[in-house]
This record gives C-alpha cells, structure tokens and sequence, in this order.
C-alpha cells in the first residue's frame, strides 16, 4: 500500500483522540470521586445511626425520610445495598472511560451523571469538542475500510456478473456486510454478555447490544453495574473498545447501502433531487471533461438525410446506454449544429 501523508495524520488523530478520552475520564474522576465518596459516607453513617435508633421500632416519617436518602442516592448510581461498601465506585478511573465513550459517541445511557456543579460544567464542554472529533475520526475510519470492502464487491462482480443483474449482486454484497455486522457485533457479543452478567439472558443480552450500537442507550441495562463484578473497571474498559467498533461497523454498513442508488430513499427528500437523478447522472456521465461544442454533432437520417457524423463525445454520451433516448434529428433541411 503506498505511503499517504492522510493515513499518518489519520493515525495521529486518532492517538490525539484517545488521549483525550484519558484525559476527559481522568477529569471526570478527580471531579466526580470525591463528591461520590461524600455521598457514599454519608448514606453509610445514615444507615448505621437508623440501624441505632431504630432497632426497637421506627415512625412513618422517619422511614419515608430514609427511603428518599436511598433514593437520592440510587439516582446517581450508588446502591445502598452494596455500594456503600463496595471497593469499585463509579467514578474509577476503568468507570470514566465508559462514562466518557458513551457521552462523546450520544450512547448517553444516564445511569451514572455528573454529580457536582463543576462536573456538568466541564461535561457540556467536553461533549462539545468529543462529538465532533468522534465524527471526524469515524468517518475517516470508514472512508478507509469502505476500500476493502468495494474490492469485495468488485470481485462479486467479477464472479457474478454474468450470471446476475448488477443491483442484485449489490444487494448480495450488502447482505453480507450486513450478516457480518450481526454475527461479530450482535450475536457474538450477547453471547459473552449473558455469560458475564448474571442476571442477563441472552434476549436481554442481545437487546442491549442493538440498543447501544443504534445510539439510542436507554440505560435499562448496562454491564458491570453489578458492584460484585470481577475486574470491574477492566470490563468497562472492554465494553468501551466494543462499543466504538460496533458503532464503525454500524457506519460501515449504513454506507454500503447508502452507495447503491435505489435504496438511498433518502436522497429523494433532498431538494436537489428536483433537478439531480443520481442514477441518470451515472449512466451519461463522460468519461473526462469535454469542450461542450464538441457533445453537439450532425445529425442526418437514414433516407437521404444520411450517415450520423461521429464526434468526440458523441458516444462517450450515449453508447451503452440502451435506455437513455438519443437526441432525433427532424426531417427538414440539413442543418449545422454548433
């Protein structure tokens, strides 16, 4: 492969996007940790003095008041249950990472959120910056993958071609980017998932890796919320690099059924489409620039009025394209056409 200047500034890019992610999770963290750690003191010095005070009996007042503490609490992703004495919190460093891939990539599941005021502060700023660098270094990602995968469909081509339409092999090539996509980033995936998560099946499994690569991220489930969790923040980690690939793979796949003209419906809701036809544009463009006299030719009939002069361009126009009409000459005068 030759050597492009666009592939090292592609590579730098992406290291300047990861360490910007670090730095982002390690802001969050330094921010965030010690205000969840107030929390988490504070929930366990309640818990103990309501286990003191209350071990004969309690009023209704004094539980409703507990009960919002709890709430409170369990709001911002800490649970009185076991993470008040857990030893991973929520805002490790393995935690802020995930927390930081899923605002800059708008997953956004909203379990865990800033606590402080500092802390969404500096989380609007930094999605302000994350969401346009993910963009920018997702597109450049797929631009150079979009280059194997049309060699791939040139080879179907190639194999194909005499045997099928050249939309239908298309729609084959785009099945199986789309089987790849479901098997590698779907199906395999929930597989791992419900046998790490102990209370996930495979359906629930399956629905939060469809729901996290679409971007919707309701939230309902998230991995390693369990604080039991082996190597809590190292799954975090490993979620984070899933999730970015398989929101590549999403983008790859859009792509490829984007190129082929008659299933990009979306292009008919654009307002140059009152006046551009991708697919008519295609089939009668030149094969290089030409003078415009020279797409104006004589045209002479048959019966008297003759041969068709042949011009440059004249066929580069219309010749092997059966279905686009070619221009008639009227049966009057000979006249030159400039």
């Amino acid at each position: 492969m030759p050597f492009r200047r666009s592939n090292v500034r592609l590579l730098i890019f992406a290291g300047v996007y990861i360490v910007y992610m670090v730095i982002g999770a390690s802001i969050f963290s330094a921010i965030e940790g010690p205000q969840e750690r107030d929390m988490v003191k504070d929930l366990k010095d309640q818990r103990n003095q309501f286990f003191l005070d209350h071990q004969k009996c309690m009023t209704d007042a004094e539980l409703e008041a507990f009960i919002v503490k709890i709430v409170q609490a369990t709001n911002h992703g800490i649970s009185a249950v076991r993470n008040v004495s857990s030893s991973n919190p929520n805002w490790s460093f393995g935690q802020s990472i995930f927390f930081a891939s899923t605002v800059i990539t708008t997953i956004g599941y909203g379990r865990v959120t800033p606590l402080s005021e500092v802390g969404k502060g500096f989380c609007i700023l930094f999605t302000l910056i994350g969401i346009p660098m993910t963009l920018v270094l997702f597109s450049a990602l797929v631009e150079r993958l979009m280059i194997p995968i049309g060699w791939f469909q040139q080879w179907l081509i190639s194999k194909l071609g005499h045997l099928y339409k050249l939309f239908h092999i298309k729609l084959f090539h785009v099945a199986i980017v789309a089987i790849v996509l479901v098997v590698f980033f779907m199906l395999i995936p929930s597989a791992i998932y419900s046998s790490l998560e102990t209370k996930w099946n495979y359906l629930d499994s399956l629905y939060y890796c469809f729901i996290s690569l679409t971007t919707v991220g309701l939230g309902d489930f998230i991995p390693g919320d369990n604080p039991d969790q082996a190597l809590r923040p190292l799954y975090k980690v490993a979620t984070t690099c899933y999730l970015l690939l398989g929101l590549i793979a999403m983008m790859v796949f859009l792509t490829t059924v984007y190129e082929i003209p008659e299933l990009n419906l979306g292009f008919f809701l654009f307002l140059k489409s009152d006046n551009d036809d991708p697919e008519r544009m295609r089939l009668t463009k030149a094969p290089c620039d030409l003078d415009s006299s020279q797409n104006y030719v004589r045209q002479i009939d048959d019966d008297g009025y003759g041969t068709r002069s042949r011009g440059a361009g004249a066929d580069a126009n219309y010749d092997g394209v059966p279905s686009f009409p070619r221009p008639l000459a009227t049966k009057t005068e000979p006249a030159d056409f400039h």
